[in-house]
């Protein structure tokens, strides 16, 4: 069973799908603010988010469903990786809401040999998480620094 890939088996163009998708509930929600230290009630307060917000309901932080969505994509992309180099960009495009659905997948952007070891590359990534919906919820582009086939 394949857990990452080498240097050599990512192509530019490829797209990834990962599975299983993660139903999101309450208690991962509240688990992972409590875990940050983000107390903002749109994401702990019922009452509040019912009364005093445009969504009328909790909204899932939205680091959580970006570090969901990384998990998400170890097995295909960075499972052998020898480092994360670096996230260009994050983008939360709508709300996750408490019985979402989160899938993610995963396109090849490019890649370059390492300049300064020739054992390694360095591969860029798109990563997109969609809801069961498939409503887009979260974008992101990171570059990985993986090993080549030895």
């Amino acid at each position: 069973m394949q857990f990452g890939r080498y240097y050599e088996e990512f192509e530019v163009g490829a797209v990834y799908k990962h599975w299983p998708g993660k139903t999101v509930t309450e208690y991962d929600d509240h688990l992972f603010c409590l875990l940050t230290m983000n107390h903002h009630p749109l994401h702990l307060d019922a009452h509040y988010a019912a009364t005093q917000t445009d969504f009328k309901r909790n909204v899932v932080v939205g680091n959580y469903i970006y570090s969901l969505l990384l998990g998400m994509s170890v097995p295909d992309v960075s499972g052998k990786a020898i480092a994360n180099l670096e996230v260009e960009s994050l983008r939360h495009v709508a709300p996750t809401f408490h019985g979402d659905t989160i899938y993610g997948e995963t396109t090849v952007l490019d890649k370059r040999e390492s300049s300064s070891k020739p054992d390694r590359g360095v591969v860029s990534v798109e990563t997109r998480g969609y809801n069961q919906d498939g409503t887009l919820v979260c974008i992101f582009k990171r570059k990985v620094m993986v090993p080549k086939q030895p």
